[in-house]
Order: structure tokens, then sequence, then C-alpha cells
């Protein structure tokens, strides 16, 4: 597994619930609070461009989950 393409920001989704917007709202936020947000638009139209594993996997694939 490759790192993350934004390795210092750190998310829980530990209880979003299978809520997507919950999910895009904490990873938003916490790109924001770490100073990318030049990147936001960019992760919300690759995350919003499938089903939900596929949000799953693009925030994976963008931020450090846990």
């Amino acid at each position: 597994m490759r790192p993350p393409i934004l390795p210092d920001v750190k998310v829980r989704l530990t209880g979003s619930n299978g809520n997507a917007f919950a999910v895009i709202g904490k990873v938003k936020r916490a790109m924001e609070r770490a100073g990318h947000r030049d990147r936001v638009k960019e992760f919300i139209a690759e995350a919003t461009a499938g089903d939900y594993d596929h949000l799953l996997a693009t925030c994976m694939m963008w931020v450090d989950i846990s």
C-alpha cells in the first residue's frame, strides 16, 4: 500500500455510520485545517465520482485514515 497523497492529514472516520456526506465533511475539514484548501475541490470531485466504496477508497488514497 502506498502512502496517501496528503500524509500529514489524519482523519478518524469512526462514527460516520456510513454517511457519505459526513465522511466527505470530515476529510474536507481536516484538509482545510492542515492548510490544503487548494486541494479540497479536487478531492471532492474525485470522491463523488462513484459509489460509497469508491468514496472510501478515495479517502484512503488522499489522507491517513484511522
